[in-house]
């Protein structure tokens, strides 16, 4: 199992961050993001809102950092970690669009691309932007069709339903021959979309019982990956035990890459939180 970072700074959810998080910036995350490359962690996430309405950004956070810019940035300072969009909204963009910006990304980024997808629940936003919220999982199924189809091609091709096109350069392109797509979701139904579409499943808002339960149902292939979420905060220098813990379980529940956020009250401390989480990671043989 791997280690990921959920990370700071970039989402403000309301009693899932810390307070020094509401001032920084680019800076501090790009330190964070050095730090995390640095120590060997997996990836890096940043997902995606355009508009959130008032009265839901109270419960969801109004903050939500663009993540192509901001993938982008740390791109740049970084050298191996991988930089994961957990999770881009398919409904709100055509497939050649996420395959020209983000396969840029890829090709900048020297390789380290995992594009995360979700079919999105906040009807207010595809309405916004005139998406069209009913039907969004038959058409987020044939979305990343396309995708795997497009992503590393320079005339991709694609006929389908939703989506139908042939005989269009996209240059540049991902680096990658295969760019690792994660599929979000907390249904049963997500998850085979994810075995049969993609290359992992990134759950969320689910116990380890209902999480076992939802994996001893489907057959996945070979090389798939089971990105879980350590829950709360991880304080791995105040309370080793509980990260250990927490680890453990992840691992036991089926996980192959674990994302962690981390308990801080700065982005000094924050980065020594990266290395005692480093450790405990070794312990359990992360």
């Amino acid at each position: 199992m791997r280690i990921g970072i959920a990370s700071p700074v970039v989402t403000a959810v309301p009693g899932a961050h810390s307070p020094w998080e509401t001032t920084a910036g680019i800076e501090e995350l790009a330190r964070i993001a050095a730090a995390a490359d640095r120590l060997g962690f997996h990836h890096l996430t940043c997902s995606e809102h355009v508009a959130v309405p008032e009265e839901i950004a109270e419960q969801r956070g109004a903050t939500y950092w663009d993540p192509l810019a901001t993938l982008g940035y740390l791109a740049a300072r970084t050298t191996q970690i991988k930089l994961a969009t957990q999770v881009l909204v398919l409904g709100y963009h055509h497939p050649l669009e996420i395959a020209k910006r983000y396969g840029t990304l890829d090709q900048v980024s020297n390789g380290r691309l995992v594009l995360g997808l979700g079919v999105g629940s906040l009807e207010e936003e595809f309405d916004l932007l005139g998406a069209e919220f009913a039907g969004r999982g038959a058409r987020a199924d044939e979305a990343i069709s396309a995708l795997r189809s497009s992503l590393s091609r320079r005339v991709p091709e694609f006929h389908g339903e939703s989506y139908d096109y042939a005989g269009f350069v996209v240059e540049p392109h991902a680096r990658q021959e295969r760019v690792p797509l994660w599929i979000g979701g907390r249904t049963l139904r997500s998850l085979r979309r994810a075995a049969t579409y993609g290359d992992g499943w990134v759950p969320f808002g689910l116990n380890t019982d209902q999480l076992r339960g939802l994996l001893d149902t489907v057959e996945l292939p070979e090389g798939f990956n089971v990105v879980l979420s350590a829950g709360r905060q991880l304080d791995p220098i105040g309370d080793p035990d509980r990260a250990e813990r927490v680890l453990t379980g992840l691992r036991e529940a089926g996980a192959t890459i674990a994302g962690a956020a981390l308990a801080a009250d700065s982005v000094d401390h924050y980065c020594e939180q990266l290395a005692a989480l480093a450790v405990v990671g070794d312990k359990v043989g992360a």
